[in-house]
């Protein structure tokens, strides 16, 4: 994994922890051999999983998820980059 992508994923944890929701992460192996990411968070009476071939997919799709359900009181990736910044 690039410097980047380890950056926005510890940005997107932080956010999440920040929010209120723990979180957590597994990987395996599929029917076929490839690696699977397991991602979920559980907060504000909610609890969300997300299966991706990638451990920052799975946490993008795991914060788009989150914000959807209007638990993370931010409307956008702009919106989510300045906070993770402050």
């Amino acid at each position: 994994m690039n410097p980047l992508s380890v950056k926005a994923l510890e940005e997107i944890a932080n956010n999440l922890s920040k929010a209120g929701w723990s979180w957590g992460c597994v990987s395996a192996f599929d029917d076929y051999g490839r690696t699977v990411w397991i991602v979920d968070a559980h907060g504000h009476g909610k609890r969300l999983v997300v299966r991706a071939d990638e451990i920052l997919t799975g946490f993008l799709e795991l914060e788009s998820a989150i914000r959807s359900c209007g638990k993370l009181g931010l409307t956008s990736r702009r919106d989510f980059h300045k906070t993770a910044r402050r």
